[in-house]
């Protein structure tokens, strides 16, 4: 009897061990000290994180009932939607998810391209960040392929021959991202793969991001001056709170969104099945990805406009080199910041009408916006960020 009591005991000490950790986690993160001037574009990585944990559980719920095979998938998914009770909803929440996902991702970018969240000691933060993006385009763009549908099968097509302009080994990569010669159940099964796998990889690269964000502090819009400890707040309940009634208020412009205007976020073509004998008059992807497929068709050569379209991500890894001056402490020079104002507002324009461009599919005096635009957007990389840098070191 006595043994057996002692076994007991033995099994409750990881247990409580286990208790005493998640403990010792939630006082640490109620207590995380932030800066009090924190604004709400802050509140945008809560934002994300919400959708996100949306995204991965009525994803699961879909695959479920999905079937990647290429006379069966856009089927399976309208079974879904028809017949499964409140399948409509799942997938109606996770279309919707996807855009407000990338929209909010746009924003926290933004936000860091603002407050020069890439400045020492938060490079790593930033790194991360960029990565997290580039697996997220990746996830969206092999979910955009799954339904099946019209638009789906020519996404997959343009991409596929975009890949194959890379010299040398673009009709190998072709090949391999097809696993044929033209989309098929074989592209299903790997979009299919590569989005389940993705979606939870991307799971983990945002623990990484908060953890190495929590390790390095967060940045504020005072920069350096706002890191005093007298100007420090705790995580809970001032930004608890500040978290909480964002999320509500995304959510309320989710619920419009997704009941009242869903054409906001899905392509009427899209719910035709793909037909590989019947080319859309209009070939585009979805709205978040309209920019780098301007991009895309701004440069005459396929392999130029793929290093173009890439290079805009890409480009992202690069700028804690472009622009390495650390925080200062308060801006030395008013018309500095007017002037870094003025060129991301030149950037996000920029980003705009190469979208535009690429959903007229630069055509006519698109064709010239959309080249204009894409050298604006470079141009704020290789260009303003550069010469800012030195001139903020010599003031």
């Amino acid at each position: 009897m006595s043994d057996t009591v002692l076994e007991q005991q033995q099994a409750k000490v990881p247990q409580q061990a286990d208790v005493g950790s998640a403990a010792r986690l939630a006082t640490h993160m109620a207590h995380f000290p932030l800066p009090r001037d924190l604004t709400f574009l802050w509140t945008v990585g809560a934002m994300l994180v919400a959708v996100l944990a949306l995204m991965v559980a009525s994803g699961l719920s879909l695959a479920l009932s999905y079937t990647p095979d290429a006379t069966l998938a856009f089927s399976s998914v309208e079974a879904l939607e028809r017949r499964a009770p409140s399948g409509w909803l799942l997938r109606s929440l996770h279309m919707t998810g996807a855009s407000f996902f990338m929209l909010a991702l746009y924003f926290h970018l933004l936000r860091g391209l603002i407050y020069r969240s890439y400045a020492p000691p938060r490079r790593g933060v930033w790194g991360v960040g960029v990565t997290v993006l580039v697996m997220v385009m990746v996830t969206a763009f092999a979910g955009y392929v799954l339904p099946w549908g019209q638009m789906s099968y020519w996404g997959a097509d343009v991409a596929g021959k975009a890949v194959g302009a890379v010299p040398f080994v673009g009709p190998t990569l072709e090949a391999m991202f097809l696993g044929g010669d033209a989309p098929g159940t074989p592209t299903l099964h790997r979009m299919f793969v590569l989005h389940f796998t993705m979606a939870f990889t991307l799971v983990g690269a945002v623990v990484l991001h908060v953890a190495v964000l929590h390790g390095r502090g967060s940045g504020s819009p005072s920069g350096v001056s706002g890191q005093n400890p007298k100007r420090m707040l705790s995580f809970h309940p001032y930004f608890t709170v500040k978290d909480t009634l964002g999320v509500v208020l995304m959510a309320l412009a989710f619920t419009l969104v997704m009941c009242f205007w869903p054409g906001l976020v899905s392509e009427a073509e899209n719910y035709r099945p793909a037909n590989p004998l019947h080319t859309p008059a209009d070939i585009e992807p979805a709205w978040y990805f309209l920019p780098f497929y301007g991009m895309l068709q701004v440069v005459p050569s396929k392999f130029g406009g793929l290093v173009v379209s890439a290079g805009a991500v890409l480009v992202l890894f690069l700028v804690p080199r472009l622009d390495p001056k650390p925080h200062a402490a308060t801006s030395p020079w008013w018309v500095s910041r007017f002037v870094a104002g003025a060129a991301l507002s030149v950037l996000v324009l920029s980003f705009i009408l190469v979208g535009l461009a690429g959903r007229h599919h630069v055509a006519g005096v698109w064709l010239t916006v959309g080249r204009l635009a894409t050298l604006g957007f470079y141009a704020y990389f290789f260009g303003f960020l550069p010469w800012h840098a030195r001139r903020e070191a010599q003031l």
